[in-house]
């Protein structure tokens, strides 16, 4: 039997066949794909291949076997000591990265290295900034500029309130036939936000925590729903801090649009945009073509620095 994976435990996986019932299955022994080393060999999207335990018991539990090969995934790496990576979700669409300015603070190194892996596995980001109905007139500027700058680069930006229902409706007709991803930290308004679209799911949702002005983890596990207008959202954790994954060093600069607009006039054809003469990216920074804090993030993640050193930085950095 064939199917696809809508929510994974860690142990278990909720399997929907192509059939349309829904299974329970866990992995047969031990599971590698072609290399990937990671917390989870199988991810929420993913279609795989399983057989029925015992067909004929009522539960019908299933063994997963096999996954098909996948379109694209985002995967990071764990900002804990292990540094191990986890896949978030597969066969996507794309994906929506929900920002706030604060309550909590989305940092923007934090978006970059999302950015940069989404661009890594062509998947499509829209980038939401919520909670707008909050902002005070110096905040809102803060937030349109921040907006102003990623759609200068090319991304698309939307300001919404998932709580009053601000621009939700733009966000569900881009949704319609695709499968999408909502990611984010915690406390950004994901379950919020998919509420406001499908209000029949009735996830859970939780005030930030005041003393840190950090969200605290509503959904634990990712999981895909199916939507009453053709479409398929995966909800996921929140995420505190976002590792970069298996970039090389002189391919990172394609992941940034704008350094890869203007590597052909670098002198060097292999420039990493950092001492090299006659860079084109660097006279374009000085220049104010291109944002500090776009190149602030490029250095830190090509020298393997970990985001979380920069979480008290500036929301833009200067």
């Amino acid at each position: 039997m064939t199917g696809t994976v809508y929510k994974s435990t860690g142990s278990w996986y909720q399997v929907k066949a192509d059939d349309g019932r829904f299974y329970k299955c866990r992995i047969k022994g031990k599971f590698r794909i072609k290399g990937i080393k990671s917390t989870n060999p199988v991810a929420v999207g993913d279609r795989v291949i399983f057989d029925l335990e015992n067909p004929q018991d009522e539960e019908q539990n299933g063994v997963i076997t096999g996954i098909k090969d996948r379109d694209n995934y985002i995967i990071r790496k764990s900002v804990n000591l292990s540094k191990q990576t986890h896949i978030i979700a597969s066969n996507i669409d794309q994906a929506f990265l929900l920002i706030t300015l604060n309550n909590p603070p989305t940092f923007t190194v934090f978006i970059d290295r999302f950015l940069v892996t989404a661009e890594a596995y062509d998947i499509k980001v829209i980038l939401l900034f919520n909670k707008i109905d909050t902002y005070n007139e110096d905040e809102l500027a803060e937030v349109k500029f921040l907006a102003a700058m990623y759609r200068q680069i090319g991304y698309q930006c939307i300001g919404i309130s998932a709580k009053n229902g601000k621009n939700v409706e733009q966000v569900k007709e881009l949704m319609h036939d695709k499968t999408s991803m909502i990611s984010g930290h915690s406390g950004t308004g994901k379950s919020t936000l998919i509420n406001a679209i499908e209000p029949g799911l009735e996830l859970k949702t939780r005030e930030i925590s005041d003393l840190y002005k950090q969200g605290q983890h509503t959904t634990t596990f990712a999981e895909m729903y199916d939507l009453s207008f053709g479409a398929r959202i995966i909800d996921t954790p929140g995420i505190k801090g976002f590792g970069v994954v298996d970039i090389e060093k002189e391919e990172l600069g394609n992941y940034f649009p704008e350094f890869f607009a203007r590597k052909q006039d670098c002198k060097f054809y292999n420039c990493l945009h950092l001492e090299e003469p006659k860079c084109a990216v660097k006279e374009a920074l000085e220049a104010g073509e291109i944002p500090w804090s776009r190149y602030k993030s490029y250095v830190q993640i090509l020298k393997g620095e970990d985001d979380q050193q920069y979480r008290m930085d500036n929301f833009v950095q200067e």
